[in-house]
């Protein structure tokens, strides 16, 4: 399949042909515009450019999405979309929808694929996305943390994971996407759940021309004392602050390093801003993360500029980071060698820099829309069970809470096979309260898990992790109560991330891998509802079963006869190691 993928901005085109079968580049470009009205000529040039090979589908970056979760076959609504959240994005999102309305003009009857920047940050936790204003004006005007570049962070991870053989949903990353415009994410177990740029992609780090963080009464002072309109100050937080407004130079990275070593005090300061900034953001995000595994460092600046990353990681040991200066300075990535490990053996957070290749992660993605569509539905239906908060306890555990000569009893068996409900209950106790008579379920497990609701967390005062179950490493601490003891759990309390559980005979019928994540619709529910970032579990012993809280099934007001279907269009890998042909990730 030859797919397209085109990226239009405020000065250029960039475009790129691949082979998505092989994930071979066969042609790109960069075409230099002047103003948007030049856009359809450069799209007429391009495909020009293209005549050799036949075009299959065509793959557009949009930077802001809104709360779109996945890229989308572009039709009328879709058009609509980019145009309404242009405002949020004016230097991208204009110049994106002039792209996409030539390309379909001029190549009416193939694919065309919106890819979103946003997407990826689609499922932020609430404590992350939501602003601290007055909820009825943020939902009024859908005011929230929507993130941008998604496509880069996530395409990074992956390639982090393949590299250090281990599957991305056990590690804890922090990306660095460091360029003309410049954003930070932690990517907690495959999820993105924190990221600096916000409703638009002003805020976080020092950017080329935009300010990032800075204390919104600046604003009013300016609009007040500079006697600036709004437009004004949008202009100038947008296009004139950043390095090229410390500097007063420049913002290119390249041209302020010059300046600095040769005495330059400006170029020096602008350059110790940039780089206080993403050192702030890096202690933040390892605390969110309760820890890092992997910091990851890419885009224009990261991944060419030796002397930004040394004095961005330098000075980090507290969290495991030992920087190899030789390795430093002599990293080089390509598209053919894309990896450069900068650590020394010896670190225990491993440090990359990575070649990032958006367009490569677009082409997937329009593979694989292009290709559901041609796929017929599967008409199966899971049943979906809904798991009241409960948990899983060590021998010892169990021991300490209900006495030595104890084994669990038995209560009831579970859909799972091998899986019982006990007769023994524990209470939780939380700095706030408890919770009385919460069940254990069996065998016995090699670790404690403790599985609550949010509402639950409330009850509690707790903040619990949102986790695959399992990965309770750095979650929340909790006080169990038995009729033999209290036991103080260091980690393993969590809000269980929805999954279903399958048999491999169920995944082949339903074309999902293990690690898969897919979005469910709710049949049957009172309310019509989609969950996205459900998880698929496959191993032999499992059987076809979807698992959601308490909070989720009130939420779609479940009945007793209430099934789901997966809706393939959403299915995205969350482990390196899957490399299937629908994402090849």
């Amino acid at each position: 399949m030859h797919i397209l993928v085109v990226n239009c901005g405020s000065s250029s085109i960039k475009y790129q042909l691949i082979d998505s079968q092989q994930e071979l580049r066969l042609l790109h470009k960069t075409i230099e515009i002047t103003q948007q009205s030049d856009i359809k000529a450069a799209v007429i040039q391009l495909l020009d450019e293209c005549l050799d090979y036949n075009i299959d589908a065509i793959g557009h970056r949009v930077v802001h999405g809104g709360p779109s979760r996945h890229a989308q076959a572009i039709d009328d609504a879709v058009i609509a979309r980019v145009h309404q959240y242009s405002h949020l994005a004016p230097l991208h999102n204009p110049h994106n929808l002039a792209g996409i309305l030539a390309c379909r003009e001029a190549l009416p009857d193939i694919p065309h694929i919106a890819v979103f920047d946003t997407a990826f940050h689609s499922g932020l936790p609430r404590r992350a996305s939501t602003y601290a204003i007055p909820q009825a004006l943020a939902e009024q005007h859908d005011i929230r943390r929507y993130g941008f570049h998604g496509t880069s962070h996530s395409y990074v991870a992956e390639v982090a994971a393949d590299h250090l053989g281990q599957a991305l949903s056990d590690l804890r990353i922090i990306s660095l996407h460091l360029g003309n415009g410049a954003s930070a994410c932690a990517i907690e177990f495959g999820h993105s759940t924190e990221t600096s740029m916000g409703m638009t992609p002003m805020e976080g780090l020092v950017m080329g021309g935009r300010s990032g963080d800075i204390d919104p009464g600046i604003i009013f002072s300016l609009m007040r004392d500079a006697d600036m309109s709004a437009d004004e100050v949008e202009r100038m937080l947008n296009q004139q602050s950043g390095l090229q407004g410390l500097s007063g130079i420049s913002y290119d990275m390249r041209i302020l390093e010059n300046e600095a070593a040769n005495g330059n005090d400006k170029a020096r300061l602008a350059i110790n801003v940039f780089a206080h900034r993403i050192r702030k953001y890096i202690g933040a995000y390892a605390a969110c993360m309760g820890g890092v595994d992997a910091i990851l460092v890419t885009g224009g600046i990261g991944e060419n500029s030796a002397s930004t990353r040394q004095r961005i990681l330098q000075r980090l040991e507290f969290l495991g980071v030992i920087l190899d200066d030789d390795r430093n300075l002599d990293a080089k990535v390509t598209l053919q060698q894309d990896v450069f490990a900068i650590h020394r053996p010896h670190s225990r957070v491993k440090v990359l820099v990575i070649k990032t290749n958006e367009e490569l992660k677009i082409a997937r993605q329009v593979q694989t829309i292009v290709e559901q569509r041609h796929e017929v539905k599967n008409p199966n239906r899971i049943p979906i069970a809904v798991s009241a908060r409960h948990l899983h306890l060590t021998k010892e555990t169990f021991a300490q809470l209900f006495g030595e000569q104890r084994t669990p009893t038995h209560r009831k068996d579970l859909v799972q096979p091998g899986q019982y409900a006990c007769e023994e209950t524990v209470n939780l106790i939380g700095p706030k309260g408890r919770i009385q008579g919460v069940r254990l379920l069996a065998p016995l497990r090699s670790y404690n898990q403790v599985e609550i609701s949010r509402t639950d967390e409330f009850l509690l005062g707790i903040d619990a992790p949102v986790r695959d179950s399992g990965k309770v490493q750095g979650s929340a601490p909790i006080t169990l109560e038995g009729p033999n003891g209290t036991v103080h759990l260091e980690q393993g309390l969590i809000c269980a991330h929805r999954h279903i559980h399958m048999h491999p005979d169920d995944a082949k019928r339903f074309s999902v891998n293990d690690g898969d994540i897919v979005e469910v619709a709710i049949n049957g529910g009172v309310r019509d509802l989609i969950f996205g970032d459900v998880l698929i579990r496959v191993h032999p012993n499992y059987a076809l079963e979807m698992h959601i809280d308490t909070d989720e099934a009130n939420a779609a007001e479940l009945s007793s006869n209430t099934d789901a279907s997966i809706v393939y269009s959403s299915i995205k890998s969350a482990s390196a190691h899957l490399r299937i042909n629908k994402t090849r990730i």
